[in-house]
């Protein structure tokens, strides 16, 4: 088993190269409002849903990330199979219009919850929340303090990113070989394939940094940022870069983009690590090459508050909540190809670490949203 070394200090990664992410959802049909895509069913003619109705407005990287807005998307979709509900999936890219689209949703009336998907939603939020008290509204990745009808979902990514470096750091250091693909313990060098250079992302790598360094300060971080969620080729240039410079390992942190980053293992030989939801299933051409994926329980967050709304249970899931370690909805899995081939050393130091973190041991330099 590789040494367990807590290290909450600065970063210690060097930039590889700078240029400027569950289950496969099933998207379904497609309309306009307000200038975006809507996929879903919005009732009959005159305008009277067959049942209840839930929305989803997506983040900038959109639907079809494989990652943070499908793995929410998919746990509406449950619910809906669930509970005979309709889903009205909205997406914008432009962060300036999410206020246009939170109000498009709101004044029709006809949405009991209404998603969105991503922090950049909060101004208009704040705004909205009061201006329509009875609509119930969900917000991932950021509360509105004092709205009673907001459900605010923080997502500790600063604990899934910890585990990703854990899980990176350990298995950099063993002898793994599958298909043509093979590490190179020898040299301990993994990589960070960020999107945007924003400040949630820089948490992402210092995170993902300390985990690297509580399992063994020794191991060399590579990082580097591809400018985009949704250019996969930019990323692929980090991640390339960064196998060049010996990684064995890239984990992104990339949402759509981060395909870049599995052709490049592919290309190169080498492996990446998937991020939000199970990737070697959701992107699973490069099944071959993804080790694990850190998740968060996205999917179970939507769906419960759902559930919440259907059962006039809203007290329930009103105000903050979080999705973390302690609480079950951040974990670092298997790829489903390496089920069972893995050193066990990568079990051990991932359960160790979560123990550490939820006894208080490990201290992250970074918040879930930044540093």
């Amino acid at each position: 088993m590789v040494g367990n070394e807590t290290n909450t200090g600065g970063s210690r990664g060097r930039t590889s190269s700078t240029i400027g992410t569950s289950r496969r959802s099933v998207l379904a049909s497609s309309g306009v409002l307000g200038g975006t895509m809507v996929a879903g069913c919005l009732g009959d003619e005159n305008g009277d849903g067959g049942g209840d109705q839930v929305a989803i407005i997506s983040s900038d990287a959109g639907f079809g990330d494989n990652a943070f807005n499908d793995n929410a998307l998919e746990g509406l979709e449950e619910a809906a199979d669930e509970f005979d509900l309709e889903v009205t999936q909205v997406e914008e890219t432009e962060t300036a219009e999410f206020a246009a689209r939170q109000e498009d949703l709101a004044a029709d009336g006809s949405y009991d919850l209404i998603v969105m998907v991503g922090y950049q939603h909060y101004e208009g939020l704040a705004e909205h929340s009061e201006a329509y008290p009875d609509q119930y509204w969900m917000l991932i990745n950021d509360h509105v303090e004092g709205a009673d009808n907001v459900s605010g979902w923080i997502e500790m990514n600063n604990e899934m990113s910890f585990l990703a470096g854990v899980a990176a750091a350990t298995l950099t250091q063993e002898e793994i070989e599958h298909g043509d693909s093979a590490t190179d313990p020898d040299e301990a060098v993994v990589g960070f394939a960020g999107g945007e250079d924003i400040d949630l992302i820089n948490a992402f790598e210092q995170s993902y940094i300390e985990g690297v360094e509580w399992v063994d300060d020794g191991v060399d971080v590579l990082t580097g940022y591809g400018g985009s969620f949704s250019d996969s080729e930019a990323l692929n240039d980090v991640a390339t870069s960064q196998f060049d410079d010996g990684a064995d390992i890239v984990w992104h942190a990339a949402a759509a983009a981060g395909a870049g980053a599995f052709a490049a293992a592919q290309d190169n030989d080498r492996f990446a690590m998937g991020v939000d939801s199970d990737q070697s299933i959701a992107d699973d051409q490069y099944a071959d090459v993804i080790l694990g994926s850190a998740i968060k329980a996205l999917d179970e967050a939507t769906y419960q508050v759902t559930e919440a709304v259907v059962d006039d249970d809203w007290d329930s899931v009103s105000g903050e909540q979080n999705l973390s370690i302690e609480e079950e909805g951040i974990d670092f899995v298997v790829g489903q190809e390496f089920e069972g081939e893995l050193p066990d050393s990568l079990e051990e130091n991932v359960e160790a670490a979560k123990e550490a973190y939820v006894d208080g041991e490990v201290d992250l330099t970074c918040g879930p949203t930044g540093c």
